[in-house]
């Protein structure tokens, strides 16, 4: 039986799954190459951007030498993935040398120009119309009436089967740590027959999993002035969840009103599964933070949850080595972690941001302090899951196929994994007669840190 860890403690809980490109251009037509780091509210940005690239009449090129030129779209939110995306844009001049920038690194053009001025434009995060723009420029469009020009099904940088349905843009929150704001703006949320709308299509179209994605879910439709609900994330969930698909709730603020939504998962509407950002335990640290400061009656919410879906799967991330954290305030989070029992766990050593409040702060904590103490963060974290996995041996559960290898190896997901960042389930027997997408039943035989191993 093989031994997969596909999520170890070093992975980054903020990015999204690789693109894949599997529309081959045909002969002579202009194509356009897409690079898509950071989050996944990023990814959707990319897809929306290739589908109306491909509805006038542009192919996607998978590498750099098919195509005529290539957009990189980047990630801001930390230094190291300032520095990644600046490296990506460097490797996609020597390899193409047409480069667009877009995405929330666009929101420093001068950041960018000044280590890269060959790129030939550089746009900010969620600017279609201007990337479009500096695409025309750059390659004009040659489309064969006969082929392209055709109502443009969404493109998907993801596989068919689960799909991220983004419902809002921007945030309210002002994180002395985070520059999202300043970037994408304040809150924006979708209108609700638009979301509903193109969550129909993409069911319609094979996807049996929706992972709402914002950068505050539970505030979706709150910069709403004349609504109709007060917390419009509830009607939302609840009609999302008549479609049919699995549908997994990321980036959930802990508002008294979520509450309400985890009824709708004990019925099974949406998924026992929520992707809620704590950020930190000590009250101190998380008023440094400009964070809501009530670790106690989180611990309090998170009972109240499990009391209505004794089911739920409760994901988070964490910052360690925030600017003025003390050792007994750290201590303070891995006690929390005891009582909290969190099922999925990400964490980030604090770093400066260009343009963050926190940069300012006294106190800043030593590299090698942070190290060791994400270290034993992690140590925790790994502790918990492994029990927990440990008590589903035995059980059955429902999984989601991802992938099946040539010797047979189906790696799936149970309700509790969201894709990239949880770990899978393995089954290496009987999977003759099972394809991608498919959910199947299957009991657990055998745990280990962050994955399963069972059978049909």
């Amino acid at each position: 039986m093989p031994r997969m860890t596909q999520n170890p403690p070093s992975l980054r809980p903020d990015l999204a799954p690789a693109a894949r490109f599997s529309v081959a251009p045909r002969s002579g037509q202009p194509t356009i190459g897409m690079v898509s780091l950071g989050c996944p509210k990023a990814l959707v940005d990319s897809e929306r951007i290739l589908t109306r690239l491909r509805a006038e009449g542009y192919g996607i090129s998978p590498d750099y030498a098919g195509a005529d030129a290539v957009i990189v779209n980047t990630c801001g939110f930390l230094d190291s993935a300032k520095a990644e995306s600046l490296s990506a844009i460097g490797e996609a001049l020597a390899e193409n040398g047409r480069v667009i920038v877009t995405g929330c690194l666009g929101a420093e053009p001068d950041y960018i120009t000044g280590a890269h001025p060959r790129v030939l434009a550089v746009t900010g995060p969620h600017q279609y119309e201007q990337v479009l723009d500096a695409v025309h420029a750059a390659v004009p469009p040659d489309p064969d009436p006969f082929i392209d020009l055709l109502p443009a099904s969404g493109v998907s940088l993801t596989p068919r089967h689960y799909s991220y349905l983004k419902i809002s843009e921007g945030c309210n929150h002002k994180c002395k740590f985070c520059i999202i704001p300043d970037m994408r703006g304040l809150l924006t949320s979708r209108p609700a027959k638009a979301v509903l709308r193109e969550a129909e299509k993409l069911v319609e179209h094979g996807v049996r999993e929706l992972l709402v994605i914002s950068q505050d879910t539970s505030a979706y439709g709150t910069d709403w002035k004349d609504r109709d609900d007060k917390f419009p994330i509830l009607p939302l969930a609840r009609d999302l969840g008549a479609l049919g698909a699995w549908v997994r709730m990321h980036y959930v603020y802990p508002y008294p009103h979520v509450r309400e939504l985890v009824p709708m998962m004990a019925e099974g509407l949406v998924l026992p599964y929520l992707d809620i950002p704590f950020q930190h335990a000590h009250p101190d640290t998380l008023k440094r933070m400009a964070r809501p400061a009530a670790a106690a009656r989180t611990l309090d919410e998170i009972a109240a949850w499990r009391d209505i879906c004794p089911d739920i799967t409760l994901r988070s991330t964490f910052i360690v080595g925030y600017p003025g954290e003390t050792e007994a305030e750290f201590q303070t989070l891995l006690d929390w972690m005891d009582e909290a029992q969190l099922d999925r766990v990400g964490c980030f050593q604090y770093e400066n941001v260009a343009g963050a409040r926190s940069n300012a702060l006294p106190d800043h904590v030593p590299d090698e302090v942070k190290q060791d103490r994400w270290d034993r963060f992690m140590e925790k974290a790994q502790a918990i899951s492994e029990a927990k996995l440990a008590a589903k041996v035995g059980t059955r559960m429902d999984v989601i196929i991802d992938d099946i290898d040539e010797d047979g190896i189906a790696t799936c997901r149970t309700k509790a994994d969201a894709p990239e960042i949880d770990g899978n389930l393995f089954i290496d027997d009987g999977t003759d007669a099972l394809s991608v997408g498919d959910i199947v039943s299957v009991e657990v035989d055998e745990a280990g840190e962050y994955d399963l191993w069972g059978h049909l």
